[in-house]
């Protein structure tokens, strides 16, 4: 119950309202006694002047009936009057109390009192009797004769006990009115409390319950006071903590969006070696399960990729807790690991973020800029040493001799078509690959095409004793193409056939319409290509007898120009071969009704 503020405010006002009523009650009762015992001295003083104006003209010595009457006047004021003579006995002469006359003074009386008066000095007492619970006031005064000497003392005695009963009813008025204000101090405590402490109640469970996450709580404001203000700032911060809530989940959704949804893998891990998060990429390239990585160790993890990767060696080797490393895997993928650290409060270091991401393509494609470079240095090289070194020779002297001139003129000629062809293809591809090359696409009789390209490949064709087969379509296809594009495709693949198949060999050529499309398969029965060598068939500057096709003049970019056409034309080029049987060229187009269709 103390730990309540409500009942520790009631508390606090009862025991200050007790405090307060306490104090006032014996502030009056003194008050009240002081008051009352003032009166009854006055009302006693004053009785003994009149009694001493009385008496002043008795004579004492025979004449104590005189006294006695006098003092019988007096005997209504509720006051016990005694006379009492100056002697050696200090007889009581004369009393309102009869039973006292006669004897001596002190054995009934306050002696201090009755020897005070003697002497000249006027005394009052309050006394208690704790055998007979009685109060009295008690004073005395001293009697002269017309000498102005002692003849005796006046002593009175009054008795309090209507003083003090009236005291006592006044303290029981009292306690009652202390009881009835504590009852109404405990209601309205409990009234003023509750009306304190009910909004704060019903802020505390607001709060709860947004601590639990409900944030629409608001707070009934019913008054412009201090509890009315913290209602309103409540309400206010309810509103702003929503908003607040609302823009970082959205912010925390969109990153784990982003995260979640990034090509690399990610991996957090506290410094002390505990994995935070890892998301799907990283999962997937780790080939292990959410629940088994958050069970692990980083270094456990991480070490199965590169022990550098691992606590212990960047603690040791990294100062920045920064850097990459580059992984080889055992399937041949190749992961770049780059890692850095993240702050946690304070700016201190909180651990470390790794970044996987599968480069394989990136190196692939590296390894082929690589070679691409060093082919074109290459083929561009020889034509180039071969010129210079011939014309050189010619400068030296041998120009004199035409046979030889004109042997090396037929050289260096032969060597610049080559250059001029290599300069032509490169170009070629890179105005595809810009796509800067502007296509002239329209409907062309593929029969006319492929007979033009035999044609031009006739003295070739019968040099080497092949047997050429075309077999055309009936009804005739049109497809929608660039008719110099598609037919220089069909060139570098029919001489393709030419080149590579021996003396005497077969070459078939048929078209086939298959649905919206028209097919061309283009058939040899020559050397063929190793198998090793066929996923990069396609490659630039890829030879597959790199000796025999420098000899016929070739550039290893015959396929890869074919390839890029029937890319651009919506098209698709497929080889398949066997080492010593033959090859086998799958081309395929859009008719002129599929592109229309389109």
């Amino acid at each position: 119950m103390l730990k309540s503020i409500k009942w520790k405010f009631i508390i606090i006002y009862f025991v200050l309202v007790f405090i307060a009523m306490a104090v006032i009650g014996v502030f009056l009762i003194q008050q009240f006694e002081s008051y009352h015992l003032g009166v009854v001295e006055g009302n006693m003083t004053q009785t003994t002047k009149s009694i001493m104006s009385s008496l002043r003209d008795i004579d004492w010595e025979n004449n104590e009936e005189e006294i006695q009457k006098n003092i019988n006047y007096f005997d209504k004021m509720g006051m016990e009057i005694y006379v009492i003579d100056n002697d050696v006995n200090l007889r009581i002469l004369a009393s309102t109390n009869f039973l006292y006359i006669n004897r001596n003074a002190t054995a009934v009386l306050d002696t201090e009192l009755i020897i005070g008066a003697l002497n000249g000095r006027n005394m009052s007492k309050k006394f208690t009797d704790r055998e007979n619970m009685r109060r009295t006031k008690n004073i005395s005064r001293s009697l002269y004769d017309e000498d102005s000497r002692i003849i005796g003392v006046l002593y009175l005695r009054r008795n309090l006990a209507d003083v003090y009963n009236t005291l006592e009813q006044s303290k029981t008025i009292l306690t009652k009115a202390t009881l009835l204000a504590l009852a109404i101090t405990v209601i309205l405590g409990y009234i003023v409390a509750t009306s304190i402490t009910a909004p704060i109640n019903d802020v505390t469970v607001k709060v709860k319950k947004m601590a639990m996450g409900d944030f629409d709580q608001k707070v009934e404001v019913k008054s412009n006071d201090e509890i009315g203000q913290l209602a309103s700032m409540f309400n206010y911060l309810t509103d702003r903590l929503k908003s607040l809530v609302k823009e970082i989940s959205s912010e925390k959704q969109k990153m784990d969006t982003i995260i979640t949804s990034m090509a690399e893998g990610l991996i957090a891990a506290t410094k002390e070696g505990q994995i935070i998060h890892a998301n799907p990429r990283a999962l997937e390239m780790l080939g292990m399960s959410e629940r088994d990585v958050l069970e692990k160790e980083y270094d456990d993890i991480l070490v199965d990729l590169n022990y550098k990767l691992t606590l212990d060696y960047i603690k040791k080797n990294e100062r920045d807790w920064s850097g990459s490393q580059l992984i080889t895997r055992e399937d041949k993928t190749i992961v770049r690991a780059s890692y850095a650290p993240y702050a946690a409060q304070g700016d201190s270091l909180g651990g470390i973020i790794v970044l996987l991401q599968d480069v394989t393509k990136h190196e692939k494609f590296e390894n082929m800029r690589k070679e691409f470079v060093a082919n074109v240095s290459h083929e561009l090289k020889t034509p180039l040493t071969t010129i210079k070194s011939y014309a050189e020779t010619l400068l030296d002297g041998a120009v004199e001799e035409a046979k030889m001139t004109r042997k090396f003129l037929n050289t260096i000629n032969s060597e610049t078509d080559r250059m001029t062809r290599l300069v032509r293809d490169l170009l070629q591809l890179s105005n595809i690959d810009a796509k800067q090359t502007k296509w002239d696409k329209k409907a062309v009789d593929v029969d006319d095409i492929i007979k033009r390209v035999i044609h031009k490949l006739g003295i070739s064709i019968r040099k080497n004793q092949h047997e050429v087969s075309y077999s055309p379509l009936a009804e005739g296809v049109k497809i929608f193409v660039d008719e110099d594009k598609i037919e220089q495709v069909f060139l570098n693949i029919i001489s393709n056939a030419v080149k590579y198949t021996p003396s005497g060999g077969t070459i078939k050529i048929e078209t086939k319409s298959i649905g919206t499309s028209l097919q061309v398969c283009i058939f040899d029965n020559g050397i063929g290509i190793p198998e090793e060598d066929m996923p990069r068939i396609f490659d630039r500057f890829f030879r597959i007898h790199k000796a025999r096709t420098r000899e016929m003049g070739g550039t290893g970019l015959g396929l890869s120009i074919a390839k890029e056409i029937v890319k651009a034309h919506d098209g698709s080029i497929s080889i398949s071969s066997n080492m010593n049987e033959g090859t086998k060229v799958i081309i395929v187009l859009p008719s002129v009704e599929a592109v229309t269709a389109s």
